[in-house]
């Protein structure tokens, strides 16, 4: 039977930031990760200032800068044959005046290869928490599985769930859980990307087809929203179809109508918007997507979620390192992060409602107009107006510092 302070399932952003702080405060950490490696395709590499400022804390922002990345400060709108700029987020406050495109491998990577650094750190690839070891209602561990087939239990003294909207753990505490319905699916694939393209993030809106191409330099992440639970039907046609669709709009888009090969090349995320009622039962704390699954506008639930690592880190480490954590922790981790949540989704739903559901229906159609819909000629012309958009995506609701006791000089 082995035993650890802390046992953090899931090495994403959020697993992997709580492990590194809780690690400098001198706290034993053991993390699970169920993959090899952190090489895969995520769906969210979007680094927004809050997180940029934590690795300049942490001193990492000097590594950080050397990832390959793309720095995105506007947000553009194909209309009336040009690009129009919607937001900029050049008027920022703090150092960070742009979004960071970064694979999210290299970013974990790069919290791994600094966690090591920390004698009390222990990452564990290739091993995934399947359950929760209890003795009644106190969770005293987890049970693994290796991908050799090997499996076992850890003791802890905190359990930390940090495995994603699908969390095992959450699941097998029964914790209870508010959902909304959300109007779509996504769609995620590539297109490539040419010298004379424009930059930075562009929504676009046609009949029926509504996303957003976010530049990585030499391709376009594209997003393109369907109606909820559509993806079957929505396939049928060819895919040349579907990227004429949005060339219809993005009218420069028009020579690489025929880039994807077939449908393949088209990733289904099945949006998913809820959050628990409580995050925790007596020796466990479920944070990011096991706490609160997010929608992808706006871009920021990896930021959400090492939003809530930092809150956690600086909350529980005292109470770690003196060997009791009770409830009442747990439930402070809680109310700190619960309001800027609730204010996230919040936001998430009203564009749901006032933005993606409109375009789905075909009542937004930036396609041969003229000249913008009054919503946007009211962001371009109002400066305040024009400002807060960029600045809740950016920056959110209630923004985390490191605490004291793991910052480190560049």
């Amino acid at each position: 039977m082995e035993r650890t302070t802390c046992l953090i399932a899931g090495g994403g952003p959020a697993g992997m930031v709580l492990g590194l702080l809780l690690a400098r405060a001198g706290v034993e950490v053991t993390v699970l990760e169920k993959h090899r490696d952190f090489l895969r395709d995520f769906r969210g590499d979007t680094v927004h200032p809050t997180t940029l400022d934590l690795l300049d804390e942490l001193g990492l922002g000097a590594e950080f800068a050397k990832l390959p990345q793309r720095r995105i400060d506007s947000v553009q709108l194909p209309m009336r044959g040009s690009m129009q700029v919607l937001f900029s987020l050049r008027n920022l406050p703090g150092r960070h005046k742009y979004i960071a495109m970064v694979p999210q491998w290299d970013l974990l990577d790069l919290l791994a290869r600094s966690a090591d650094a920390e004698p009390n750190f222990h990452l564990r690839m290739n091993t995934e928490a399947t359950g929760l070891v209890r003795n009644g209602e106190k969770v005293l561990g987890v049970e693994y599985r290796t991908t050799a087939g090997e499996s076992g239990r850890i003791l802890a003294d905190l359990t930390v769930a940090t495995d994603g909207r699908a969390s095992l753990l959450r699941r097998a505490a029964e914790l209870p859980k508010k959902r909304w319905p959300t109007p779509m699916d996504v769609w995620w694939f590539r297109l490539p990307r040419t010298a004379l393209d424009p930059s930075g993030i562009i929504p676009f809106a046609g009949h029926h087809r509504a996303g957003v191409m976010f530049d990585r330099g030499e391709y376009w992440q594209v997003a393109v929203l369907i109606a909820k639970g559509s993806d079957a039907q929505a396939r049928r046609g060819p895919v040349r179809d579907m990227v004429g669709g949005i060339a219809d709009v993005v009218t420069w888009l028009g020579d690489r109508v025929d880039a994807l090969e077939n449908w393949d090349d088209v990733k289904l995320l099945d949006v998913q918007l809820d959050r628990l009622r409580r995050w925790y039962v007596d020796g466990l704390l479920c944070l990011g997507d096991a706490a609160h699954a997010m929608s992808p506008v706006g871009g920021i639930g990896i930021n959400l979620a090492v939003q809530d690592a930092v809150a956690a880190a600086r909350i529980l480490a005292p109470k770690l390192v003196a060997g009791r954590v009770r409830r009442e922790d747990l439930a402070r981790v809680q109310r700190r992060r619960e309001l800027p949540t609730v204010l996230t989704q919040a936001m998430q739903r009203f564009m749901h409602a006032v933005a993606v559901a409109p375009a789905l229906a075909g009542r937004i159609n930036l396609r041969g107009a003229q000249r913008p819909a009054r919503s946007v000629r009211v962001f371009r012309r109002i400066p305040v107006v024009r400002s807060i958009p960029p600045y809740l995506v950016a920056r959110g609701f209630l923004p985390e510092h490191s605490p004291e006791f793991a910052r480190r000089a560049a």
